[in-house]
C-alpha cells in the first residue's frame, strides 16, 4: 500500500516583509505618547497585536534576533539536491512567489513535479 503525504501549495497573498529598521521607527512612533499603539497601526496597515509583538521585542531588545524555531538560510543551486526522510516540516518558497509546506515524508518524484509546474506558473 502506497503512503500518502501532505503537500499543500499555498500564495504569499499580501503579506509584506518589514525591515528591522522599519519596525524600529513604528514601534518607537507608537510609543511617543499614550493611546499611540492603535493609531500607529491603523496609519501602517499593520494589526495592533502585530505591533504590541513588536514592542514587546523592543523593550526586551530582542526586536531583530529571529525566535526559536526560526528559518535557516537557503542556497539555491541548479543540482538536484537529495531529499532525507523526515517527519519534521519543511517549507519551500519559489522564486515566483508561492510558498509549498510539506509534512512528513514525501515522494520526491511527486515534489520535483509539482516544483517543475510551480517554476513555470
Amino acid at each position: 500500500m502506497a503512503q500518502m503525504a501532505r503537500l499543500e501549495v499555498v500564495e504569499l497573498g499580501r503579506r509584506r516583509r518589514w525591515t528591522d529598521e522599519a519596525k524600529r521607527r513604528i514601534v518607537e512612533e507608537s510609543l511617543a505618547g499614550p493611546r499611540r499603539v492603535s493609531a500607529t497601526a491603523r496609519r501602517h496597515g499593520i494589526s495592533r497585536s502585530l505591533l504590541t509583538c513588536w514592542r514587546k521585542a523592543y523593550r526586551a531588545d530582542r526586536l531583530t534576533e529571529p525566535g526559536p524555531g526560526g528559518f535557516v538560510p537557503a542556497l539555491m543551486v541548479d543540482e538536484p539536491a537529495r531529499i532525507a526522510r523526515s517527519t519534521g516540516r519543511l517549507e519551500v518558497v519559489t522564486r515566483n512567489g508561492y510558498r509549498v509546506v510539506i509534512d512528513g515524508a514525501v515522494d520526491e518524484a511527486a515534489l520535483a513535479q509539482v516544483l517543475a509546474v510551480l517554476a513555470r506558473a
